[in-house]
Protein backbone atom coordinates (compact mmCIF):
# COMPACT_ATOMS: atom_id res chain seq x y z
CA UNK A 1 0.00 0.00 0.00
CA UNK A 2 2.77 2.41 0.59
CA UNK A 3 4.47 1.69 -2.40
CA UNK A 4 1.07 2.63 -4.30
CA UNK A 5 0.34 5.57 -2.32
CA UNK A 6 4.37 7.25 -3.19
CA UNK A 7 3.82 6.41 -6.97
CA UNK A 8 0.41 8.31 -6.90
CA UNK A 9 2.83 11.16 -4.86
CA UNK A 10 4.97 11.32 -7.92
CA UNK A 11 2.27 10.90 -10.47
CA UNK A 12 1.15 14.28 -9.00
CA UNK A 13 3.93 15.81 -9.03
CA UNK A 14 4.35 15.13 -12.47
CA UNK A 15 1.03 16.17 -13.71
CA UNK A 16 1.25 19.53 -11.73
CA UNK A 17 4.62 20.00 -13.31
CA UNK A 18 3.29 19.86 -16.83
CA UNK A 19 0.19 21.92 -16.13
CA UNK A 20 2.31 24.67 -15.24
CA UNK A 21 4.66 24.50 -17.80
CA UNK A 22 2.32 24.32 -20.29
CA UNK A 23 0.30 27.61 -18.96
CA UNK A 24 3.60 29.39 -18.92
CA UNK A 25 5.22 27.57 -21.79
CA UNK A 26 2.56 25.90 -23.96
CA UNK A 27 3.74 22.52 -25.72
CA UNK A 28 7.42 23.71 -24.87
CA UNK A 29 6.67 24.21 -21.71
CA UNK A 30 4.74 21.07 -21.07
CA UNK A 31 8.07 19.34 -22.75
CA UNK A 32 10.50 20.59 -20.29
CA UNK A 33 8.45 20.60 -16.97
CA UNK A 34 8.19 16.72 -18.07
CA UNK A 35 11.75 16.45 -18.07
CA UNK A 36 11.68 17.90 -14.96
CA UNK A 37 9.21 16.32 -13.18
CA UNK A 38 11.04 13.04 -14.18
CA UNK A 39 14.48 14.08 -12.29
CA UNK A 40 12.35 15.32 -9.44
CA UNK A 41 10.89 11.61 -9.00
CA UNK A 42 14.08 10.24 -9.27
CA UNK A 43 15.79 12.53 -6.56
CA UNK A 44 12.70 12.18 -4.77
CA UNK A 45 12.50 8.18 -4.50
CA UNK A 46 16.72 8.06 -4.22
CA UNK A 47 17.96 11.08 -2.36
CA UNK A 48 14.89 12.98 -0.06
CA UNK A 49 16.15 11.27 3.22
CA UNK A 50 19.85 12.94 1.85
CA UNK A 51 17.83 15.97 1.57
CA UNK A 52 16.02 15.96 4.66
CA UNK A 53 19.08 15.48 6.42
CA UNK A 54 20.70 18.42 4.98
CA UNK A 55 18.33 20.46 5.45
CA UNK A 56 18.45 20.35 9.09
CA UNK A 57 22.23 20.21 8.96
CA UNK A 58 21.87 16.55 10.74
CA UNK A 59 25.32 15.22 11.70
CA UNK A 60 26.14 11.47 11.82
CA UNK A 61 25.73 10.39 16.03
CA UNK A 62 28.65 8.77 16.95
CA UNK A 63 27.88 5.35 19.85
CA UNK A 64 30.71 7.58 22.11
CA UNK A 65 28.79 10.27 22.08
CA UNK A 66 25.06 8.51 23.06
CA UNK A 67 25.44 5.27 24.27
CA UNK A 68 22.15 5.38 25.71
CA UNK A 69 20.85 6.11 22.26
CA UNK A 70 22.37 3.08 20.51
CA UNK A 71 21.56 0.80 23.53
CA UNK A 72 18.12 1.17 22.68
CA UNK A 73 17.78 1.59 19.01
CA UNK A 74 19.81 -1.78 18.87
CA UNK A 75 17.69 -3.43 21.59
CA UNK A 76 14.39 -2.68 20.00
CA UNK A 77 16.04 -3.58 16.40
CA UNK A 78 17.04 -6.97 17.64
CA UNK A 79 13.66 -7.78 19.52
CA UNK A 80 11.99 -6.82 15.88
CA UNK A 81 14.50 -7.97 13.70
CA UNK A 82 15.54 -4.82 11.83
CA UNK A 83 18.32 -3.90 10.53
CA UNK A 84 20.24 -1.31 12.74
CA UNK A 85 19.64 2.82 11.75
CA UNK A 86 21.95 5.07 11.02
CA UNK A 87 21.51 7.23 13.89
CA UNK A 88 22.22 11.38 13.22
CA UNK A 89 21.57 14.34 16.01
CA UNK A 90 20.55 17.60 15.14
CA UNK A 91 22.17 20.38 16.64
CA UNK A 92 19.12 22.10 18.59
CA UNK A 93 17.80 22.69 22.26
CA UNK A 94 13.87 21.76 21.09
CA UNK A 95 13.12 18.46 21.55
CA UNK A 96 12.06 16.38 18.76
CA UNK A 97 13.09 12.95 16.63
CA UNK A 98 12.16 11.66 13.05
CA UNK A 99 13.00 8.59 10.70
CA UNK A 100 13.64 8.76 7.05
CA UNK A 101 14.91 6.65 4.74
CA UNK A 102 13.16 4.25 1.32
CA UNK A 103 13.67 1.38 3.16
CA UNK A 104 14.51 -0.67 6.75
CA UNK A 105 17.50 -1.26 5.16
CA UNK A 106 18.45 2.83 4.17
CA UNK A 107 16.76 4.00 7.07
CA UNK A 108 18.01 6.56 9.49
CA UNK A 109 16.51 7.66 12.88
CA UNK A 110 17.62 11.20 13.52
CA UNK A 111 16.85 12.84 17.50
CA UNK A 112 17.97 16.52 18.90
CA UNK A 113 20.21 17.43 21.54
CA UNK A 114 17.34 18.69 23.18
CA UNK A 115 15.38 15.14 23.38
CA UNK A 116 18.57 13.73 24.87
CA UNK A 117 18.59 16.60 27.78
CA UNK A 118 14.57 16.25 29.15
CA UNK A 119 13.87 12.22 27.99
CA UNK A 120 14.31 9.78 30.81
CA UNK A 121 15.58 6.27 29.80
CA UNK A 122 12.42 4.61 29.17
CA UNK A 123 10.75 7.60 27.26
CA UNK A 124 13.94 7.85 24.85
CA UNK A 125 12.79 4.25 24.53
CA UNK A 126 9.59 5.11 23.56
CA UNK A 127 10.33 7.83 21.40
CA UNK A 128 12.76 5.74 19.66
CA UNK A 129 10.47 2.90 19.05
CA UNK A 130 8.23 4.65 17.89
CA UNK A 131 10.37 5.88 15.00
CA UNK A 132 11.47 2.67 14.54
CA UNK A 133 7.66 1.30 13.92
CA UNK A 134 8.34 4.22 11.44
CA UNK A 135 10.65 2.12 9.79
CA UNK A 136 9.25 -1.38 10.98
CA UNK A 137 5.78 -0.16 9.01
CA UNK A 138 7.56 1.17 5.63
CA UNK A 139 6.16 4.80 6.74
CA UNK A 140 9.44 6.44 6.40
CA UNK A 141 9.13 5.90 2.39
CA UNK A 142 6.05 7.28 1.39
CA UNK A 143 6.58 10.34 4.39
CA UNK A 144 9.34 11.02 3.00
CA UNK A 145 8.28 11.52 -0.65
CA UNK A 146 5.69 13.03 0.61
CA UNK A 147 8.03 15.68 2.08
CA UNK A 148 10.05 16.17 -1.44
CA UNK A 149 6.61 16.31 -3.59
CA UNK A 150 4.77 19.03 -0.63
CA UNK A 151 8.14 20.87 -0.95
CA UNK A 152 7.53 21.03 -5.08
CA UNK A 153 4.59 22.22 -4.59
CA UNK A 154 5.31 24.80 -2.04
CA UNK A 155 7.82 25.48 -5.18
CA UNK A 156 5.37 25.79 -7.94
CA UNK A 157 3.25 28.05 -5.53
CA UNK A 158 5.89 30.62 -5.13
CA UNK A 159 6.64 30.23 -9.06
CA UNK A 160 3.18 31.32 -9.69
CA UNK A 161 3.46 33.60 -7.30
CA UNK A 162 6.29 35.20 -8.94
CA UNK A 163 5.03 34.50 -12.22
CA UNK A 164 1.80 37.01 -11.02
CA UNK A 165 4.11 40.41 -9.45
CA UNK A 166 6.81 39.64 -12.43
CA UNK A 167 2.98 40.11 -15.04
CA UNK A 168 2.74 36.87 -16.43
CA UNK A 169 -0.05 36.01 -18.70
CA UNK A 170 -0.15 40.17 -19.87
CA UNK A 171 0.77 40.16 -23.68
CA UNK A 172 0.31 43.44 -25.87
CA UNK A 173 -1.09 41.42 -28.61
CA UNK A 174 -5.01 42.20 -28.98
CA UNK A 175 -5.56 39.12 -30.18
CA UNK A 176 -4.11 37.07 -27.06
CA UNK A 177 -6.10 39.31 -23.83
CA UNK A 178 -8.68 36.47 -23.55
CA UNK A 179 -5.52 33.65 -23.42
CA UNK A 180 -3.55 35.78 -21.11
CA UNK A 181 -6.46 36.18 -18.68
CA UNK A 182 -7.10 32.70 -18.54
CA UNK A 183 -3.59 32.25 -17.87
CA UNK A 184 -3.56 34.68 -15.11
CA UNK A 185 -6.72 33.60 -13.73
CA UNK A 186 -4.93 30.08 -13.63
CA UNK A 187 -1.71 30.83 -12.18
CA UNK A 188 -3.52 32.89 -9.65
CA UNK A 189 -5.43 29.83 -8.33
CA UNK A 190 -2.26 27.53 -8.06
CA UNK A 191 -0.79 30.45 -6.25
CA UNK A 192 -3.90 30.02 -3.62
CA UNK A 193 -4.56 26.53 -3.66
CA UNK A 194 -0.84 24.80 -4.10
CA UNK A 195 0.26 25.42 -0.80
CA UNK A 196 -3.19 24.22 0.62
CA UNK A 197 -2.88 20.82 -1.75
CA UNK A 198 0.80 19.98 0.35
CA UNK A 199 -1.05 20.29 3.69
CA UNK A 200 -3.43 18.60 2.53
CA UNK A 201 -1.25 15.83 1.10
CA UNK A 202 0.55 15.61 4.24
CA UNK A 203 -2.48 14.98 6.54
CA UNK A 204 -3.48 12.51 4.49
CA UNK A 205 -0.58 10.51 5.07
CA UNK A 206 0.69 11.50 8.74
CA UNK A 207 -2.34 11.21 10.70
CA UNK A 208 -3.30 7.78 10.97
CA UNK A 209 0.45 6.90 10.73
CA UNK A 210 0.92 8.17 14.13
CA UNK A 211 -1.54 6.44 15.79
CA UNK A 212 0.33 3.06 14.16
CA UNK A 213 3.53 4.21 14.97
CA UNK A 214 2.35 5.03 18.80
CA UNK A 215 0.93 1.36 19.22
CA UNK A 216 3.41 -0.25 17.87
CA UNK A 217 6.36 1.51 19.63
CA UNK A 218 4.50 1.05 22.69
CA UNK A 219 4.76 -3.06 22.39
CA UNK A 220 7.90 -3.02 21.01
CA UNK A 221 9.47 -1.43 24.48
CA UNK A 222 6.17 -3.08 26.49
CA UNK A 223 5.60 0.10 27.87
CA UNK A 224 3.18 2.49 26.75
CA UNK A 225 3.55 4.75 29.77
CA UNK A 226 7.02 5.79 28.71
CA UNK A 227 5.97 6.71 25.18
CA UNK A 228 2.52 8.83 26.49
CA UNK A 229 5.08 10.54 28.91
CA UNK A 230 7.75 11.58 26.23
CA UNK A 231 5.19 12.64 24.17
CA UNK A 232 3.64 15.15 26.98
CA UNK A 233 6.94 16.36 27.57
CA UNK A 234 7.62 16.75 23.45
CA UNK A 235 4.28 18.79 23.33
CA UNK A 236 5.12 21.25 25.90
CA UNK A 237 8.15 22.01 24.61
CA UNK A 238 7.19 22.25 20.57
CA UNK A 239 4.74 24.84 21.96
CA UNK A 240 7.05 26.60 24.43
CA UNK A 241 10.03 26.84 21.69
CA UNK A 242 9.04 25.53 18.36
CA UNK A 243 11.64 24.02 15.99
CA UNK A 244 13.83 26.66 14.65
CA UNK A 245 13.89 27.25 10.87
CA UNK A 246 11.02 24.43 10.69
CA UNK A 247 10.00 23.67 7.11
CA UNK A 248 6.28 22.82 6.98
CA UNK A 249 6.66 20.61 4.15
CA UNK A 250 8.28 18.41 6.53
CA UNK A 251 6.87 18.67 9.99
CA UNK A 252 4.97 15.28 9.15
CA UNK A 253 8.18 13.74 9.48
CA UNK A 254 8.57 14.61 13.02
CA UNK A 255 7.37 12.92 16.47
CA UNK A 256 5.54 16.19 17.38
CA UNK A 257 4.72 18.97 15.40
CA UNK A 258 8.04 21.05 15.12
CA UNK A 259 6.25 24.32 13.58
CA UNK A 260 4.24 26.89 16.44
CA UNK A 261 0.96 26.05 17.15
CA UNK A 262 -2.34 28.50 16.87
CA UNK A 263 -5.59 27.94 15.71
CA UNK A 264 -5.09 27.73 11.93
CA UNK A 265 -1.69 25.22 12.28
CA UNK A 266 -3.72 23.15 14.50
CA UNK A 267 -6.55 22.82 11.87
CA UNK A 268 -4.35 21.83 9.40
CA UNK A 269 -1.67 19.56 11.47
CA UNK A 270 -0.21 16.64 10.41
CA UNK A 271 -0.41 14.91 13.38
CA UNK A 272 -3.42 14.08 15.40
CA UNK A 273 -4.21 15.89 19.02
CA UNK A 274 -1.87 15.07 21.27
CA UNK A 275 -4.44 14.44 23.98
CA UNK A 276 -5.95 11.47 22.26
CA UNK A 277 -2.61 10.11 21.22
CA UNK A 278 -1.65 10.02 25.05
CA UNK A 279 -5.50 8.80 26.09
CA UNK A 280 -4.82 6.00 23.70
CA UNK A 281 -1.40 5.66 24.85
CA UNK A 282 -2.60 5.54 28.53
CA UNK A 283 -5.28 3.28 27.61
CA UNK A 284 -3.52 0.31 26.35
CA UNK A 285 -3.78 -2.87 27.66
CA UNK A 286 -0.44 -5.18 26.38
Amino acid sequence: MNTLRTWFLLALLTVLLVFIGSLMGGQQGAAMAFVFALLMNFISYWFSDKIVLAMYRAKPLSEAEAPQVYRAVREIATRDHLPMPKLYWLPTKTPNAFATGRSPKHAAVAVTSGLLEIMSEEELKGVLAHELSHVKNRDTLVMTVAAAVAGAIMFLARMAQWSLWAGGGRRNNENNRSNAALQLVALLLIAILAPLAAMLIQMAISRTREYGADETGARLTGNPHGLASALEKLHAAAKAHPLPHANPATAHLFIVNPLSAGVIANLFSTHPPMEERVRRLRGMRL
